[in-house]
């Protein structure tokens, strides 16, 4: 009877199959992370209005040194043009936008004013309607390789001048599930309350 061994053949070692192999994965990483396009839309301003209204409350009160007072607004209207780049479906979460003032002060931030909101709008400030278009409104949702355009009502508690002088204007557009991507509102677009 032949007598067991437990030896093995000596084997050669051979680094390139797992080398090769972490080059492939390596180089797979670096395409995806340097080369692929991350952004998932386009976003563009078509149009902006702008209404500023100036509101007088009147102090019925018949004491001395009760004066009416008064209060400067300004509505911010941005038609904005979204192409979905992305390969999934993209779904509005929130629209806002931030105002920062001629001296670089504390910013004013603003959310659009509901879609809801917008009849009771167009009732208290007449002017708003014939400068409003379709809303884009949140939870819209865009299909990949689709389009979405709208207006959004924005309100500042500020004076046409301050929006004219601004230091920066910026609307913010928040997906689920995605980054939020932020447009700045150019100075030549909502000088005044022109369509």
């Amino acid at each position: 009877m032949s007598e067991l061994t437990f030896s093995q053949p000596e084997r050669r070692s051979s680094f390139l199959v797992p080398l090769l192999i972490a080059f492939v994965v390596v180089g797979c990483i670096f395409a995806y992370v340097y080369l692929k396009p991350h952004h998932i839309a386009d976003i563009t301003i078509t149009h902006t209005n702008v209404l500023p209204t100036h509101t007088v409350f009147k102090n019925l009160s018949k004491v001395v040194g009760h004066e009416d007072q008064s209060q400067d607004d300004l509505y911010v209207l941005p038609t904005l043009h979204i192409d979905n780049r992305s390969k999934i479906p993209l779904t509005i979460d929130d629209i806002t936008a931030t105002l920062t003032p001629p001296d670089g002060s504390d910013p004013t931030n603003a959310s659009a004013i509901p879609r809801t909101d917008l009849d009771g709008m167009y009732v208290t400030f007449p002017a708003l309607k014939p400068l409003s278009g379709p809303p884009l409104s949140r939870e819209t949702t865009i299909q990949p390789g689709d389009h979405a355009e709208g207006m959004v009502m924005l309100h500042f508690p500020v004076t046409e001048a301050d929006w004219n002088n601004r230091k920066s204007a910026t609307v913010t557009i928040s997906f689920y599930h995605q980054d939020p991507l932020t447009l700045t509102i150019p100075k030549d677009q909502g000088a005044g309350n022109s369509k």
